[in-house]
């Protein structure tokens, strides 16, 4: 018998978000890996994109993947949670205690 495991599905993450689409805005993300939904986000350095959240030691989590990214060498187009939003903890990727704090600061509060 062979066992699959699926990673974090689109908006898993997410417990509750503001009507329409005031939670979510459009972000280019910097060629990479894969990513998960889910994963925490950081601004680069010019501030016109976004990384994985822990890409910097100085980084702020500003942002949650809405759904996953496939591995590019060009910057890629997604959607992110940004706002006002509840977001379960166990399916968020790269969440530390002051990502946690800086989540707040944009009232995402993690349950």
């Amino acid at each position: 018998m062979h066992i699959q495991t699926q990673g974090v599905q689109t908006a898993e993450f997410l417990l509750t978000e503001a009507p329409g689409s005031l939670s979510r805005e459009q972000i280019a993300v910097a060629a990479g890996d894969a990513l998960p939904a889910g994963q925490l986000l950081e601004q680069d350095a010019d501030g016109t994109g976004y990384v994985p959240y822990g890409t910097t030691e100085d980084g702020k989590a500003a942002a949650i993947l809405y759904a996953p990214l496939r591995a590019s060498e060009a910057d890629r187009r997604a959607t992110a949670i940004v706002r006002l939003a509840e977001v379960a903890e166990a399916r968020l990727t790269g969440l530390d205690a002051k990502a946690r704090t800086d989540l707040l600061a944009a009232f995402i509060a993690v349950r």
